[in-house]
C-alpha cells in the first residue's frame, strides 16, 4: 500500500487563516483531510477543493475522531500532524496529535493559553498582568470596586461576552446576562486599560519567539469592542519593538513553549504593557492575507512547517504599509443585495476585498468579531496613506437589507 502523507485539520471557516491553513498544506503538497461539525460545508463541498476529504463528525468528542484517525490510516494515509487553526479546537487538535503523531507543541501551554481563566492565573505575578478578580457562580460582588470594568466569560472569543461597566447598576446587569447564559461559569472582572492597542503576531521555533507583525488596533465601542481596523506597522518604533519583545519572550518562558504560533493582544498604559489576551494560534479573519501583504510571506504555510517539525523561513520577502478596514452594519435585517465591490476592489491602493455574506442572511450590528461582514486590504507609501486607501474603498460596499 502506498502511504499518502496527510495532514488533518479540526474545524475550518470558509476564509480567513483557517482556510488559507487548508490552501497551504496542499500547497506544501499534503493530502487534506477535514473535521468538521458544520453541516453546511458538506452541503457547500465544491466550494471547498483544497479539502481532499471532508469528514462530518462532533469536533468536541475526542473518542469519535479517533477512531476516524485510526480509520484514515488504515485507509493508508500517514498523518504527520493534526492541527486546528480555530477556536477553540486548537488543545483538541494537539491532544490528538500527542497520540497519532510527532508533536512539536506543548498541549499543556496550548490548554493553559486556551483558558483566559488559567492564563490570567499563571502569569498573575507578571508586571504586564493587569489587576482581576474571579467571581463563582453565586459569589456576591466585592465593595470597593473601581470603575470603569471590564466584565468577561473566561470561555469568550471574538469580544463575545467582553463588556465594559461605568458603575455598580452596569455592572449587576452585565453579571445576570453572562450567568443566565452560563449559571456555573466564573466571571472575570479586570481593570480597565487606557492606551493604544496592538495586536501581536508571532511564532517559536525551537524555543526562539519571532514577532511576525506588530499591528494597531483601531476598536469601534458600540454594545461590544469590535476592532474595524488594522494597520500593520512594518517598521515599529524601536521602544514599542524592544517592549513587546520583552513581553512575548516573557510568556514563551513561563509556557516553556518550544515551537508554535501565538497572539498576543496588549494596551500601552500609563503603567507600561498590560496583557488584554493570548490566543494560541495566529488571529483569524484577513490576518494571514494582511501579513502576507505586508512582508511576502503566508504566515499560516510557514507555522504549518513549524507545526510539521520543519524549519519556516521568516524572511520578510519585501516590506510594505498595510491596511485592513472592516465593514459593519448600523441596522439589522434581511441582505437583499451588495453594491459597490467592484468599485472598491478598482480603488486606489487595493490589495483585496472580500464580502462574506450571501444574499438572504440576516445581518446584525456587530455583537461579536464574527458580524463584521466585509474588509478592504490596501497598501500605501504611508501607513497613513494605505489606511486612507483601505477607508475609502471600504465606503463604496454597501449592504441593501430588507428590515
Amino acid at each position: 500500500m502506498i502511504y499518502l502523507k496527510a495532514i488533518v485539520f479540526i474545524g475550518t471557516n470558509k476564509s480567513g487563516s483557517s482556510r488559507e491553513a487548508t490552501r497551504a498544506a496542499e500547497k506544501l503538497g499534503y493530502f487534506t483531510v477535514l473535521f468538521t461539525n458544520n453541516e453546511k460545508q458538506l452541503q457547500q463541498r465544491r466550494a471547498y477543493p483544497d479539502i481532499h476529504k471532508m469528514i462530518l463528525i462532533d469536533t468536541f468528542d475526542i473518542e469519535s475522531m479517533k477512531d476516524e484517525i485510526e480509520k484514515l490510516g488504515k485507509a493508508g494515509l500517514n498523518i504527520k500532524s493534526i492541527v486546528s487553526f480555530v477556536d477553540p479546537f486548537v488543545h483538541i487538535a494537539s491532544i490528538l496529535c500527542d497520540e497519532f503523531c510527532q508533536n512539536y507543541t506543548s498541549s499543556s501551554a496550548i490548554e493553559t493559553m486556551e483558558d483566559k481563566e488559567k492564563t490570567r492565573k499563571f502569569l498573575q505575578d507578571q508586571p504586564y498582568s493587569p489587576k482581576f478578580s474571579l467571581m463563582k457562580p453565586n459569589e456576591p460582588i466585592a465593595k470597593n470596586l473601581t470603575f470603569p470594568l471590564i466584565v468577561k466569560s473566561p470561555k469568550s472569543t471574538g469580544s463575545k461576552d467582553v463588556l465594559l461597566a461605568t458603575d455598580a447598576d452596569q455592572l449587576n446587569n452585565h453579571l445576570k446576562a453572562l450567568r443566565s447564559k452560563n449559571p456555573y461559569e466564573t466571571i472575570m472582572i479586570e481593570e480597565y486599560l487606557d492606551g493604544p492597542q496592538y495586536l501581536v503576531e508571532a511564532v517559536v521555533y525551537q524555543r526562539q519567539p519571532h514577532v511576525i507583525g506588530i499591528i494597531e488596533q483601531e476598536i469601534t465601542q458600540g454594545k461590544r469592542f469590535i476592532i474595524t481596523g488594522y494597520g500593520v506597522l512594518v517598521k515599529a518604533p524601536k521602544d514599542i519593538q524592544s517592549g513587546i519583545e520583552e513581553v512575548l519572550h516573557s510568556i514563551v518562558k513561563a509556557f516553556g513553549i518550544e515551537n508554535g504560533a501565538l497572539h498576543l493582544e496588549l494596551r500601552l498604559t500609563q503603567n507600561g504593557w498590560k496583557l488584554i489576551e493570548i490566543n494560541p494560534r495566529i488571529s483569524g479573519g484577513a490576518m494571514n492575507n494582511m501579513l502576507q501583504a505586508a512582508l511576502g510571506f503566508s504566515l499560516v504555510e510557514e507555522t504549518l512547517k513549524i507545526l510539521l517539525g520543519e524549519q519556516p523561513n521568516l524572511q520578510p520577502r519585501h516590506k510594505k504599509f498595510v491596511y485592513t478596514k472592516y465593514v459593519i452594519v448600523e441596522s439589522r435585517g434581511i441582505l437583499e443585495k451588495v453594491i459597490g465591490k467592484a468599485r472598491a476592489t478598482r480603488s486606489t491602493g487595493v490589495v483585496e476585498v472580500y464580502v462574506k455574506p450571501r444574499r438572504g442572511t440576516l445581518l446584525t450590528p456587530p455583537l461579536s468579531m464574527g458580524h463584521r461582514y466585509a474588509y478592504v486590504i490596501a497598501e500605501g507609501a504611508t501607513l497613513k496613506e494605505a489606511r486612507n486607501h483601505a477607508i475609502t474603498a471600504a465606503k463604496e460596499i454597501k449592504f441593501i437589507l430588507r428590515v
